[in-house]
This record gives C-alpha cells, sequence and structure tokens, in this order.
C-alpha cells in the first residue's frame, strides 16, 4: 500500500495554508546611526554580539568607520562587522556591500596585529557583493576634482563610483572573481576602458592587475558563500542574528541630506536588500543617537556650533573621523532630525551615547524645531538650500557639571542628566534603553 502523502517526506513542511499565520524564523536585530554617522554603533554591535550567532554589514564600503575599545586596545573596523571581536560568532559581509580587497585583507592584518583571532574560522562574505577597484577610488578622487567648490566632501574610497558601475550594470561582484577567470578578464578589461574613456587621464594597469587578483581570487575563496540562503537557513534554525549598519540614516541616499550623503542606503530599507531580508523578518530596530550631533564632510548642518562650545564637543569628544582622519563638525542635538529619521526607520529603542561628553556644560541647548522663512514647518525639509537656511527652534536644559564616566546604574545618573534623556524619550516617542558615558565596551548603562 502507498504511503499517504503525509508520510512520503518525514522532513515536508506543513501545508502553507497551516502555516499562514506562523513564523518560526527568528527576528533580526537591526542597529542603526540614526544621526550623520559616527554615533558609536560599533560598540553598541560589540555589546550585542556576545548574544548573537551572526552579525551582518549589510551595506556601504570602508567608507565606514567603527571603533571598539577592548580594555588597552582600540580595534578600527571599515569592512568587518565589529561582532568579528566575539570569538562565538560568525561575520557576514552581505551581498548589499561594496569590497575593496587589498583594504579588506589590509584591515585583517592590522586588527589581527592588536589582538583579534580566529577571524579565518569566523568571517563569510557574499559572492554577491561587488568588488572595489583601484580605479574607482582614484575616478572617486577625480570627480571630486571637477566639481571643484561644489565637491562632496567624499572619502575617495571609491564607493560611489562602485555603486554606480552597479547601477549600470556593468561591475563586478566576488562571484566573477570567483568564477571562470577569463570572463573576469574580459569584465575587468572592459570596465577599465569605460573610465579610461571617460578619464583619458586615468592610469589602469590591466595586467598588473589581473595578476594581482588571480591572487586575491584563492585567498578569498574559502570565506565566501552564499549569504542569502545562509542567513535564512540560520533564522530557520533559531539562531540570533545582528545587523550592523554603516554610515547613518542623514547619509541614505535617499532619505538623508542630498547630494551630501553616501551612495548606499543605510536606513532600514538597505538591510532588506542589503542581505535579502524580507521586512517580516526584522525585529528590534535600534537607532543610535549621540547626546550632541556630529557630521564629517560638507552639507548643511543645522545645529552647528561654530563657536567654543562646539571646540569643546570636539576636543572632548574626540571627534575625528576613523576613516577621514578629518575634525567632525559639532553641534547640538537636533530632535527634528531624529524624529524624521524614527520615521524612516522605525525605531522600537534607542541608544544614546557619549552622554559624558556633556558633563561640564552649565546648560544644554536641544533644536526642537525649524521655521523656513519665518513660518514653523512640520516636515524635514528635502532641499539642502532650505534646510541650510532654517532657523532652528531650541529649548534649554540645566548641565549637571559632574563626571558621569563611572555610572552604571540609571537611577545614579545626576537628576539634570536624567531630564535631558527623558526629554529626548518623550519628544521622539521611543525608549531609550542604553546610555553610553565613556569609551570601553563596559561603559554603558542599562536602562531597562
Amino acid at each position: 500500500m502507498a504511503e499517504s502523502f503525509e508520510e512520503m517526506n518525514g522532513q515536508m513542511q506543513a501545508s502553507p495554508r497551516k502555516r499562514l499565520r506562523r513564523n518560526d524564523m527568528s527576528k533580526v536585530t537591526v542597529v542603526l546611526g540614526a544621526q550623520w554617522g559616527d554615533e558609536g554603533k560599533g560598540k553598541v554591535v560589540d555589546m550585542l554580539a556576545t548574544d548573537a550567532d551572526i552579525v551582518c554589514r549589510c551595506q556601504g564600503g570602508n567608507n565606514a568607520g567603527h571603533t571598539v575599545v577592548v580594555e588597552d586596545r582600540e580595534y578600527d573596523f571599515h569592512l568587518l562587522p565589529s561582532g568579528i571581536i566575539n570569538p562565538k560568532c560568525k561575520s557576514i559581509i552581505g551581498n548589499g556591500v561594496v569590497i575593496h580587497l587589498p583594504g579588506l585583507f589590509d584591515e585583517l592584518e592590522k586588527n589581527e596585529a592588536k589582538g583579534l583571532m580566529n577571524w579565518k574560522d569566523r568571517l563569510l562574505i557574499s559572492d554577491r557583493a561587488h568588488i572595489v577597484f583601484d580605479f574607482h577610488q582614484q575616478v572617486d578622487g577625480l570627480q571630486e576634482l571637477e566639481k571643484g567648490k561644489k565637491s562632496l566632501g567624499t572619502t575617495k574610497k571609491g564607493i560611489g563610483p562602485t555603486y554606480s558601475s552597479k547601477a549600470t550594470r556593468n561591475g563586478i561582484r566576488i562571484a566573477d572573481l570567483l568564477g571562470d577567470f577569463s570572463q573576469f578578464v574580459e569584465k575587468f578589461q572592459g570596465l577599465a576602458a569605460v573610465y579610461q574613456r571617460m578619464f583619458p587621464d586615468l592610469q589602469v594597469d590591466v595586467d598588473a592587475e589581473l595578476v594581482r587578483y588571480k591572487v586575491f581570487a584563492e585567498r578569498i575563496r574559502p570565506y565566501v558563500v552564499e549569504s542569502v540562503s545562509y542567513v535564512h537557513s540560520a533564522l530557520r534554525r533559531g539562531q540570533k542574528v545582528l545587523v550592523e549598519g554603516a554610515n547613518a540614516a542623514m547619509l541614505d541616499i535617499d532619505f538623508g541630506t542630498y547630494p551630501y550623503v553616501t551612495s548606499s542606503n543605510c536606513s532600514i530599507g538597505g538591510v532588506c536588500t542589503g542581505l535579502g531580508l524580507p521586512p517580516c523578518n526584522i525585529g528590534e530596530v535600534i537607532g543610535v543617537v549621540k547626546a550632541y550631533t556630529t557630521r564629517v564632510g560638507d552639507g548643511p548642518f543645522p545645529t552647528e556650533l561654530l563657536d567654543a562650545t562646539g571646540d569643546l564637543l570636539q576636543t572632548r569628544g574626540s571627534e575625528v573621523g576613523v576613516t577621514t582622519k578629518r575634525k567632525r563638525r559639532c553641534g547640538w542635538l537636533d530632535l527634528v532630525l531624529l524624529e524624521y529619521t524614527t520615521m524612516v526607520n522605525g525605531y522600537s529603542v534607542m541608544c544614546i551615547t557619549k552622554l559624558d561628553i556633556l558633563d561640564t556644560l552649565a546648560e544644554i541647548k536641544v533644536g526642537v524645531s525649524y521655521k523656513s522663512k519665518g513660518k514653523k514647518i512640520n516636515y524635514f525639509p528635502s532641499n539642502t538650500a532650505e534646510l541650510g537656511s532654517v532657523e532652528v527652534e531650541y529649548i534649554t536644559l540645566p548641565g549637571w557639571q559632574t563626571s558621569i564616566e563611572g555610572v552604571r546604574d540609571y537611577e545614579k545618573l545626576p537628576q539634570n542628566a536624567k531630564k535631558y534623556i527623558e526629554m529626548i524619550e518623550e519628544k521622539v516617542q521611543v525608549p531609550v534603553k542604553w546610555i553610553g558615558v565613556g569609551k570601553d565596551r563596559n561603559s554603558i548603562i542599562n536602562v531597562y
């Protein structure tokens, strides 16, 4: 007698109709920058990675810079997920990331010299990720020179040109490098020729580069996976997956201060497209917010402080770009901006970082609304000229004027520090779950 349909395969899943209202897969936790970057996402990811099975980067390239301080060692990550420090955690560079292979291996070697161990057992790279070539970086610089005074202040890491190649469908992916090398040669020659026609002064030693990338192909081959099925299989097994967003919401190519933005979607949408995840698999979304505001490069900055207070924030906060080494512009916390990125990203909780940098201030201002042409507006301006001309309305709160670096219990914070946190929660309508009060990985307050 033939087996029943249900008995034919013991591994067969239940009927889709029976599963219609169920989702047995784990939910992904996402960490996103809520301002212009440099909020301290690396530290938050490092903290959460102790309880994660997999940490993923989903977009951007080595134009990002995340710092994690462990005891007396300071690790700088640009392409690697910050969670790679955790010896029990896999780290995935997802399909939405653009990878400069020389930069990746240089980063691995530098962090290995600082004490990063056994990364070869934990690093995985998506075969769908696009490759940043040296000529992309040269083109990035040439394009900035062409703009002259209207330059965007890019990191010149080749990120924009690589995403442009991706969008015009002549980009080259990791899968191309590891496939038939003769086809890789043809694609590389074609892409180099395109840029040489556009920029006659561009020098590319095609033959030398091909020899170099044949070596890179074998160096990277052991770490490459088809990452979409890998991540989904992990979620079905109930594993905990953490996503580390690079850059930040105000640098998002769609929702940021365009054109002074990066070339990827560094808001919540980039998590879905950069890893192959449907929205139903997104769980907690953590918005990382610096207790004041900074940005690197050009573009409007409504709450910027071009005075002694701005200098104080820059100095006390050691506000120098991890990637660019440029001084960051500093200003008061901007709640109009934060409410806007909350709309776009849907934060479930926030982590406020660098609260201790405000320790010495007698008064602290917070931007709470904008006026454009004398009228209060209820939106975040899309046009950079309008954003650059808005009048910011502030509220002033009393400072606490005492060091909070040693505080680990929310109730032991000075009253005025707690009022500052509670004011942010009330205005943004998102709870604050953690507060950063120092550089070290343990300098954090669990609020609840």
